[in-house]
């Protein structure tokens, strides 16, 4: 990562497209993640897991672009699954309820199996 961007990997597995971005979702990278993220959730046949493991830190925009990415999912047909968060990622989603709205799995195999 570096000037303000985020570094994706993206990979088909047993019908889900894993998303996995790295970095940090801040002021500087906000917009790329939910332009990127809206398009992931598109793109998902039936089930978007974005993997959390290489997110350092996420915003208030970050948790945005994860509610605006859930209504694009929904018009698609599909679900978002969030993979292995860090501490870090695991307090943010606590604290902001996100954890409640989405379903957070330790481990892409978790998530897959629904």
């Amino acid at each position: 990562m570096s000037g303000g961007t985020l570094n994706w990997r993206i990979d088909e597995r047993e019908g889900a497209r894993i998303a996995a971005p790295a970095g940090r979702v801040d002021e500087s990278t906000a917009t790329a993640f939910t332009e990127r993220l809206i398009g992931e959730a598109g793109a998902a046949r039936t089930m978007l897991v974005l993997d959390l493991s290489g997110i350092a830190y996420m915003s208030s925009r970050g948790l945005r672009a994860l509610t605006l990415a859930q209504r694009e999912a929904t018009r698609s047909g599909s679900t978002i699954v969030l993979a292995r968060p860090n501490e870090t990622m695991r307090e943010i989603l606590a604290i902001s309820r996100y954890d409640m709205i989405f379903k957070v799995a330790d481990t892409i195999e978790d998530a897959l199996a629904g």
